[in-house]
């Protein structure tokens, strides 16, 4: 029987969620002299809490762990049950060059983070001219990954070539669009990674000051930042060569606005300013922060540094496509079997993303939103799309940070627009017309659609505003924030007629077009229903008032007979159809 060296118990953010402290307690009470550390995600949320058992051989996971004594007795005694096949799950994952540490070393361990090449890249770095380390990442291709896809070198160059004793870089880790998480996950995760990038690109731009934009969200990551940066200056990596002075970093805590992810926004917050983005020239590398040089990166592609330079730029640049080179990391959620973190080589299709990593179901899925929020949505019939920045625009999507929320055929495309435009509006600084104003009539246009109060009129002047807020917004925030209804009216338009000719929701999603109807020969009166209705819309003969009713499926979800169902609206009104 293998002899066990090390117990590792996820316990990220995703993790702890899941219960991983109550595990993390029960393995520490009975596993004596075996060390038992708590590690970051490796990227399979849905399997969480996740325990890997370090063996003198092969390593054993196991997935969905309780925290009982019982169960911890069981990994301790490396039984068959509840183990977890990580490579088969990776199958479309072989090139990990990103999350390769992530949940396999403790986070904030500067030890263990070395003992697997940490600060290597940083070392090689600075015998060389930084220069020459600008060049290298130029050749390696690798691009933005917050989003623009701007390439990372030629930014860089942009900043080392101003002639200023002091300039600034920072790290975008706002990170705020609704179903991502990949920047935190690395924060938590391996934050020495993070700094270390960060510590690469101040060698190579001349920069002396470094901040990290974080939401105040982000408890887990801000602390392990915290202690990294702590370890990082106690071991002297921030006095760069050739500096009289060690570097400066600190920590920014942002209070969550989305606008605050564009450049100039953040900077004003970063200078105790309200985040409203600014016109542009002057760009920030020519004035910044306090009117000093400063680029921006995000937390992924400061993530990517290190891996690309030790990889080699040349090897680097030979994985993902011409333009698109590398690996790309997206956060998965939605209507899929396996949300979670999956890092994967540009230019693999969504279909591989969606089926063969996320464990969706074809024939499930209707669509793909891309991009977060300002992002588009791409329809299952394109799914044969390579996965890169050029190719998701032709199809009116973007790249975006890297989410990726996978969209059920029982989801309504009109109200997914809705739902997206909701949070752009309100996320508006207002400092611009076209989006203060322009998002905010998408926004109740859409509304009115899904209330089945809408016209044709409403479908045209969507597709006519759009484009206009597009051209005419300030920032990027405003630039994209059409997109999703632009998109959904382009592949899902007869989602659109039907709302406002027919009056019918297609998918039964819009409350406002649906009603409840109760099967009366399957109804067995348990009264669950009854119970479970908040506003007292099924009576004691178990007739459902549609003209009460809420429409919040509290009754269709717990009933055990599934006897209730959502209709087109008039086809249950004030009664059971007896």
């Amino acid at each position: 029987m293998a002899q066990i060296k090390r117990i590792k118990v996820g316990m990220a953010s995703c993790g702890l969620a899941a219960g991983a402290q109550a595990v993390f307690d029960e393995l520490k009470k009975i596993a004596g002299d075996i060390p038992v550390v708590g590690v970051g995600c490796i990227g399979h949320c849905y399997c969480e809490p996740i325990v890997e058992v370090e063996t003198d051989s092969e390593p054993v996971f196991y997935s969905r762990v309780q925290g009982t004594a019982d169960t911890a007795q069981k990994i301790l005694a490396l039984s068959e049950d509840g183990r977890f096949e990580i490579p088969a799950l990776r199958k479309k994952n072989e090139m990990v060059f990103v999350t390769k540490l992530a949940g396999r070393i403790v986070p904030c361990d500067i030890e263990e983070y070395k003992a697997n090449d940490g600060f290597s890249a940083l070392a090689k770095c600075t015998v060389m001219k930084p220069a020459e380390v600008i060049e290298e990442l130029k050749k390696s291709g690798l691009r933005g990954r917050g989003g623009a896809g701007f390439p990372t070198g030629m930014k860089w160059s942009f900043l080392a070539a101003k002639q200023n004793p002091e300039k600034v870089m920072i790290c975008n880790a706002d990170e705020g669009d609704p179903g991502a998480f990949m920047d935190r996950s690395m924060m938590e995760s391996v934050p020495y990674q993070v700094l270390e990038g960060m510590l690469i690109g101040a060698y190579a731009t001349g920069a002396t000051k470094i901040f990290i934009y974080c939401r105040a969200e982000y408890p887990m990551a801000i602390e392990h930042l915290t202690i990294a940066i702590a370890e990082i200056k106690k071991a002297g990596y921030d006095m760069l060569p050739g500096r009289e002075k060690p570097l400066d970093i600190v920590i920014k805590e942002g209070a969550g606005a989305f606008v605050c992810g564009e450049e100039t926004a953040m900077i004003a917050s970063l200078e105790g300013k309200r985040g409203q983005p600014r016109f542009r020239p002057p760009f920030p590398t020519d004035s910044g922060w306090n009117g000093l040089p400063t680029s921006i990166n995000n937390v992924e592609t400061f993530a990517n540094i290190a891996p690309v330079l030790n990889y080699g730029a040349e090897n680097y640049a030979k994985i993902g496509t011409p333009k698109s080179t590398g690996t790309k990391i997206f956060a998965l959620a939605g209507d899929l079997k396996n949300p979670g973190l999956a890092e994967v080589p540009m230019g693999v299709t969504l279909a591989e993303i969606v089926y063969e990593i996320g464990g969706a179901k074809p024939g499930t899925v209707k669509a793909v939103q891309t991009g977060g929020p300002s992002g588009g949505c791409i329809p299952a019939d394109k799914f044969d799309v390579k996965v890169d920045y050029d190719s998701l625009k032709e199809l009116g999507a973007i790249m975006g940070s890297g989410g990726l929320i996978v969209i059920g055929n029982d989801r309504c495309m009109v109200e997914t627009a809705r739902y997206f435009l909701s949070f752009t509006h309100k996320e508006s600084c207002g400092k611009c017309t076209f989006c203060r104003v322009g998002t905010k009539r998408m926004y109740e246009t859409l509304q009115r659609i899904t209330e089945g109060n809408g016209t044709e009129e409403d479908i045209a002047f969507l597709e006519d505003i759009g484009p206009k807020i597009r051209m005419g917004a300030l920032c990027g925030l405003g630039q994209t924030a059409p997109n999703p209804a632009l998109s959904t009216l382009r592949y899902f338009r007869n989602e659109y007629e039907a709302h406002v000719k027919e009056k019918v929701c297609p998918s039964l999603a819009c409350s406002a077009l649906v009603d409840l109807k109760l099967n009366p020969e399957n109804c067995i009166k348990c009264g669950l229903c009854r119970r479970t209705c908040p506003v007292g819309a099924i009576d004691e003969n178990f007739v459902i008032d549609n003209a009460k009713c809420i429409k919040c499926n509290s009754c269709k979800e717990l009933c055990p007979k599934k006897t209730i169902q959502r209709v087109p609206r008039g086809e249950g009104f004030n009664s059971n159809n007896k």
